[in-house]
């Protein structure tokens, strides 16, 4: 079984920053599809940035030019740099693992902006 640790949420004003890490308990590079997502109350999951195949960067429109995603492959773990945060931004972030049919995600992390 994969498991999947987030950390790194908290409250932030508007306009601050977080960093969130995802600690995997196999190599990060097993996976085809490694990234965050993220869910406000009342709303559906969606996607906030990926790697794929472990190199090529995907980013929710939302969020290009604000966040970053990275990882390190010699502490099996994922990133997202998030600067400039809104409250539009308030959301559990979740950490999400994917192989061929199968997908892994984390418990989640509440990130909280607001003044």
């Amino acid at each position: 079984q994969v498991q999947l640790v987030e950390s790194g949420g908290g409250l932030v004003q508007p306009g601050g920053s977080l960093r969130l890490s995802c600690a995997a308990s196999r190599s990060i590079f097993s996976f085809n599809v490694l990234g965050w997502y993220r869910q406000a109350p009342e709303k559906e999951r969606e996607l906030v940035a990926t790697f794929t195949s472990a190199i090529t960067t995907t980013y929710a429109d939302s969020v290009k030019g604000r966040f970053t995603i990275s990882r390190d492959g010699a502490k099996n773990t994922l990133y997202l740099q998030m600067n400039r945060l809104q409250p539009e931004d308030t959301a559990v972030y979740y950490c999400h693992a994917r192989t061929g049919f199968t997908s892994h995600w984390g418990q989640g992390t509440q990130v909280t902006v607001s003044s």
